[in-house]
């Protein structure tokens, strides 16, 4: 079975991107989680890797039919940590450089070529950028998992993308408070990890990337984790009434017996004696099994109760 995570890339390379805007945007983020900017003789490009064949297809067509650029595969490997193999393309010529300026990736100034490590305001500047921004970050270095006991993974609710630096890292908090959706960042080995833990957050991410089947999936789950929860607080409930029906009775024969084995039953005054007696004929009933059996409220069985506890305790001492 596919993970959750495979399961939202492919909802999201389903749709075609038509927009310029957006492809750069969705193109740029992809760069900055599972790329890097290389260069030959002076020519700069970028080498694009990514594990979900759907994914390197989806950004490959998009290279070749929208910015006439021809990736050409660099490489394949197998990634022992995920289990899964890693394809590589490269992307350097003059059109490469050229879109590369184009995502404000990198810039020509009086001493050369430089790199722009921060999140560009112009490239995201509409909603429907920042959208395709969030689904290429995702596709590039986005991972989701659900609680145990759901369809997909054994942790609890967790999203998380990856980037390459900080800076850009923190570009993309700022971008997901456009979406009103707080996130934190951490530092993971030389990587900037940007993340939430709240199924309600991940669902609002999920909307805003249009992931309906996944977001349909998602609600299943939780839907599913809350009858869990529920039942076993129920029972759980149902257990602590047992054990307190347990102590209460045990402490009650305890009484009861010393009260027998000191002065007899028989000289309790007869309310206490018959309360006595049908707490011995049957240990295990609850206060209210045993108020109702008796004929007498269970308030008027506690005070009872109390008083033969006390005698027991006053013939103790004694």
């Amino acid at each position: 079975m596919q993970s959750f995570t495979e399961d939202i890339k492919n909802e999201i390379t389903s749709s075609p991107v038509s927009d310029r805007g957006e492809m750069l945007a969705m193109l740029s983020a992809f760069i900055r989680t599972s790329g890097s900017i290389i260069s030959y003789g002076g020519v700069y490009g970028f080498e694009l890797v990514t594990e979900n064949e759907r994914t390197g297809e989806y950004f490959m067509d998009m290279l070749e039919t929208s910015f006439g650029i021809f990736p050409k595969i660099s490489g394949a490997k197998f990634d022992v940590l995920t289990k899964k193999d890693k394809l590589a393309f490269q992307c350097v010529d003059g059109n490469s450089e050229n879109l590369l300026k184009e995502m404000k990736i990198l810039r020509q100034g009086a001493d050369g070529k430089y790199l722009v490590f921060s999140l560009d305001d112009g490239l995201i500047e509409t909603a429907e950028r920042r959208r395709a921004f969030l689904k290429g970050a995702f596709l590039g270095g986005g991972s989701c998992t659900l609680p145990d006991g759901g369809e997909y993974s054994r942790s609890g609710y967790h999203f998380e993308v990856v980037f390459s630096n900080k800076l850009v890292a923190n570009g993309f908090c700022e971008l997901l408070l456009d979406f009103e959706v707080l996130s934190k960042s951490v530092s993971r080995k030389d990587n900037a990890v940007v993340y939430v833990k709240s199924k309600e957050v991940i669902s609002d991410i999920l909307y805003e990337m249009s992931c309906v089947k996944c977001l349909e999936k998602l609600n299943r789950v939780v839907e599913a984790k809350d009858l869990r929860n529920n039942a076993n607080r129920v029972n759980n409930c149902s257990v602590s009434n047992i054990d307190k029906t347990l102590t209460a009775s045990v402490k009650q024969v305890q009484a009861i017996e010393i009260i027998s084995e000191t002065i007899g039953l028989k000289r309790l005054p007869k309310p206490l004696f018959e309360v006595a007696t049908g707490r011995l004929a049957d240990t295990n009933a609850s206060m209210q099994e045993l108020s109702q059996r008796l004929g007498i409220s269970k308030s008027c069985l506690n005070h009872r109760f109390r008083k033969i506890q006390e005698m027991a305790s006053q013939l103790s001492s004694d």
